[in-house]
């Protein structure tokens, strides 16, 4: 195979009107989850999406069947084939897996902005424990994991995800759900995103919660809507964090981007009634809002 041509050099003129947005996730051949809910949501959100695959991943309503992990070469190079030509303006970084595929990425967004003004909106859903319970990585890849939280903007933690990262038991209240994430901002000089979806309550709030800097924090930002009684929540996860950084690339606050993530949320989650995808936990509709 005749080696690709070097690259011209990637515009990085004035902001864009129609964002550059990266997943760097896992795959879902049913379209639910992962890149092809991430891809979606930066749709949704007037952004163009791009993607490089961590795992590919044989899943489809009902679960996971099998996982492969390509080589980290070959994710190295999907990495670099992105950022030697397009300009990226946010990127959203979900399931990595295993130590060598979070340190590749790790290596990739150290090595590509050395310059922190220069680089992308940066936000990490941390893939760590499963609606379940279940821990999805083995002791040496949570630290790996943990340890690049540092580089983000933001985090989108689901409960049991935000209490492993603060080291105490998955909480069961709103104020709960605060302190732990106070506790993870801090620790990681990182804005959390504390979801309210695993909670009892009829309303979901969402919580974002900045780190405290020289002993001061700003107040925390709620975003509440109806719990909507639907059993289409596949993706749900991976779909709030793409869109929040579609949004946050398109100029919007982090507060104007959670209370707009939580409308379009709460309206896919309704319009999944229009979709027959599968037999188990479907998708939610991205496109409800245009579509309608």
């Amino acid at each position: 195979m005749t080696p690709a041509a070097a690259p011209t050099p990637r515009h990085t003129g004035p902001a864009r009107e129609i964002p550059n947005l990266l997943s760097v996730a896992g795959t879902d051949p049913t379209g639910g989850a992962g890149i092809h809910a991430d891809l979606k949501s930066f749709a949704a959100h007037r952004t163009y999406g791009m993607a490089a695959v961590t795992a590919l991943v044989a899943q489809n309503t009902t679960g996971v069947r099998a996982i492969h992990v390509p080589d980290a070469d070959f994710l190295a190079a999907q990495l670099a084939s992105v950022t030697d030509d397009v300009a990226v303006d946010g990127v959203k970084i979900g399931m990595l897996g295993t130590v060598e595929v979070i340190e590749t990425v790790a290596a990739w967004w150290d090595a590509q902005w050395d310059r922190p003004a220069e680089r992308p909106v940066l936000v990490v859903d941390p893939v760590m424990v499963a609606t379940s319970g279940d821990r999805l990585l083995d002791a040496e890849a949570e630290s790996a994991l943990i340890a690049f939280l540092s580089r983000a903007d933001l985090i989108t933690p689901n409960v049991p995800e935000l209490a492993l990262l603060a080291g105490q038991v998955p909480a069961g209240d709103a104020e709960t759900l605060i302190v732990q994430a106070r506790s993870v901002a801090d620790d990681h000089s990182v804005k959390v995103l504390a979801k309210g979806g695993h909670l009892a309550d009829d309303e979901v709030v969402d919580i974002l919660v900045h780190p405290a800097v020289d002993g001061v924090r700003p107040p925390e930002h709620r975003a509440a809507g109806p719990r909507v009684e639907t059993t289409s929540t596949h993706g749900t996860g991976c779909s709030v964090s793409a869109a929040l950084a579609a949004l946050r690339a398109r100029g919007l606050s982090w507060e104007e981007a959670v209370d707009e993530v939580k409308t379009w949320m709460t309206e896919a989650l309704r319009g999944a009634e229009e979709l027959d995808v599968g037999a188990g936990h479907g998708p939610i509709q991205h496109f409800a809002r245009l579509w309608s």
